[in-house]
């Protein structure tokens, strides 16, 4: 089984890869009619697509890692913050990303226990930063928000605000808990070594 999932999940990221390049080579055609026949030829060669995806997501990585691919990434940043509609979309997207995959964020740090969705019953949580602004002002006692994922999809799941006093915090780390989430609890997490004096 864990060989026939493994297989599964590369033919699926290989399928959207390809996808990717297919659109990709779609594209050119449509825009220069000409060379439709040598691009058709070669959606038939197989692995090229993710030789051209891989290899452009590296040269992408090492274009915005020098001074002029810095500047480059700022100036299109200004330019979509400009253009109506996109600008709403791409400047929550961005805080989002860079909230979530920023290597000094809180976002994700720790894995709690609480009570979802309703008393008596527990689910494991990640604490993601504390309600701020307005929505702080209308609670009453000190709050934590809680991302609470779905199994054994962890990408969806459910954002609440509850109060500290009714999360227990946990001492497995944040890939022992996902882990865990996404064995719909088959795959215990690992027991931290007990604490000795001294």
């Amino acid at each position: 089984m864990p060989l026939a999932v493994t297989i599964w999940v590369l033919l699926w990221v290989l399928g959207i890869i390809n996808g990717i390049f297919g659109a990709v080579v779609g594209a050119t055609q449509a825009v220069a009619p000409g060379f439709h026949d040598p691009l058709e030829k070669l959606l038939d060669v197989p692995g090229l697509g993710l030789v051209v995806v891989v290899g452009t997501v590296l040269l992408t990585g090492m274009f915005v890692a020098n001074m002029f691919g810095q500047w480059a990434l700022r100036q299109w940043d200004r330019l979509l913050t400009h253009i109506p509609i996109v600008k709403n979309i791409y400047s929550s997207v961005k805080q989002v990303s860079d909230t979530l995959f920023s290597s000094n964020g809180n976002a994700f740090r720790e894995a709690v226990l609480v009570q979802y969705p309703h008393a008596g019953s527990w689910t494991i949580g990640f604490v993601t930063g504390k309600p701020s602004g307005e929505v702080a002002e209308a609670l009453v006692d000190e709050h934590v928000s809680i991302y609470v994922p779905t199994t054994p999809n962890p990408t969806s799941g459910f954002f609440l605000m509850m109060p500290r006093s009714q999360v227990k915090p946990l001492h497995m780390s944040v890939d022992a808990a996902l882990k865990h989430i996404i064995s719909m609890g088959v795959v215990p997490p690992d027991t931290p070594p007990p604490n000795l004096p001294g």
